[in-house]
């Protein structure tokens, strides 16, 4: 049997995740002098208040390396196959978490198998190659086949997202503070996506509204030259009429209906409240990776 596990980050339903089997390893979030497991926390409910936490962002970690070695050694034991598929190991340490416990288990489970995939992003960017993985495993595929499908995957999905401000990126050092005081300054409002790994802006703009239809106009041609398989809208912060309305617009686009998935709160605590789309195309997106996928792959 092959067991897929990904990270909490990666923006896929509790449903689905239950219905295909798939083991979630939670990241952690720290605020009011607590720790929480994201997996169990009040979305929403944390959302409400994120924005009256500039002065004092909650914090994230990973999971333990002794989480990972656990999961692997049960895997090992009954005889399967692992793939991994996780959060850019630009912005988290997860993946390299992962790596060094199937290490330590494969040093005495010599015939254990398994591939972990650096996603290179989070959300549903990082979830798409997910649902491929659990495409391919479903068709009867090999552990290699399931691989090169996430891998696949990962060359084909995009996340944009438009942050309200970029006090949040900046306080946890995504963004320069040169870059965060000229939009202060000069109100710039970014469109931004993760690229290699690492967020980059790929538009600026005035106002809100044009960085939302700056992001809308990027997803169409994206569509209109790659083709379109999956999208969600995603938010950080309360629900807004803004979000209904983007709905409507990708839903034109797309022609059929999208739902609208909340990012993950350790990734909603760097970037603060924001929009967004994360989307997967049925080819390459131009430009979402300069380094070779055989850069992203673990395989023990």
């Amino acid at each position: 049997m092959i067991r897929i596990i990904t990270d909490s980050t990666a923006s896929i339903p509790p449903e689905v995740l239950e219905a295909h089997d798939v083991t979630v390893a939670s990241l952690y979030v720290r605020y009011d002098g607590e720790e929480h497991l994201e997996t169990e926390m009040d979305i929403d409910g944390f959302y409400g208040t994120l924005a009256s936490r500039i002065d004092d962002i909650p914090t994230s970690s990973q999971p333990s390396q002794h989480a990972f070695e656990a999961f692997f050694e049960e895997a090992a034991a009954a005889g399967d196959e692992v793939l991994g598929i996780f959060v850019s190991s630009a912005l988290s340490g997860t993946f390299e978490g992962a790596v060094r416990a199937a290490r330590t288990v494969k040093s005495h489970n010599i015939d254990f198998r398994c591939v972990l995939i650096d996603s290179t992003s989070t959300g549903g960017d990082e979830g798409f190659p997910v649902m491929d993985a659990l495409d391919a495993r479903e068709a009867g595929g090999t552990l290699e086949e399931c691989a090169a499908a996430a891998e696949n995957a990962v060359l084909c999905s995009r996340i944009l997202f438009v942050p309200e401000s970029l006090a949040f990126l900046k306080a946890g050092g995504r963004i320069g503070r040169a870059s965060a005081l000229l939009g202060s300054v000069i109100k710039i409002v970014p469109v931004i996506t993760v690229l290699d790994g690492t967020p980059q802006v790929v538009a600026k703009v005035r106002t809100m509204k044009k960085a939302v239809e700056e992001m809308v106009r990027t997803f169409a041609a994206d569509v209109e030259q790659f083709g379109l398989k999956r999208v969600m809208v995603q938010y950080v912060g309360p629900k807004t009429d803004v979000l209904e309305r983007l709905r409507a617009q990708v839903e034109e686009i797309a022609g059929h209906a999208v739902d609208i998935m909340p990012v993950s709160p350790v990734i909603g605590s760097h970037v603060g409240p924001a929009v967004g789309l994360s989307y997967e195309c049925w080819r390459a997106v131009q430009g979402k990776l300069e380094m070779q996928p055989s850069e992203l792959v673990f395989t023990a």
